[in-house]
């Protein structure tokens, strides 16, 4: 199987920064997209940036020009740079990927979450 582990979530005041890392372990045989998602209290999960395995980035509009997504596909792992916060960019942040992994002798593919990181920002 696969796992997604988040990391740099935290409390931070408007204006600051914060660094997410995002790390896939397993039976990893490559990971296409990766992306970023988040979800505040009492509203649905939005999409916060994508990155393919190539580089090509995508991201809403709330975060553009503050957010920055990234990866090291030798580490299998995904960043979001996130300056400038707002209090409205409180929220769980979760770390999605689309990866092939071998079973046994097969390869299969799996949308793959983590678990969630909490960023607060205070104003």
């Amino acid at each position: 199987q696969v796992h997604l582990v988040e990391s740099g979530g935290g409390l931070v005041q408007a204006g600051g920064s914060l660094r997410l890392s995002c790390a896939a372990s397993g039976s990893i045989v490559s990971i296409n997209t990766m992306g970023w998602y988040r979800q505040a209290p009492g509203k649905q999960r939005e999409l916060v940036a994508t990155i393919t395995r190539g580089g090509s980035t995508n991201s809403a509009d709330s975060v553009k020009g503050r957010f920055t997504i990234s990866r090291d596909n030798a580490k299998n792992t995904v960043y979001l740079q996130m300056n400038s916060l707002k209090p409205e960019d409180t929220a769980v942040y979760y770390c999605n990927a689309g990866v092939t992994y071998r079973d046994y002798v097969v390869s299969r593919y799996l949308e793959v979450w983590g678990q969630g990181t909490l960023v607060t920002v205070s104003s």
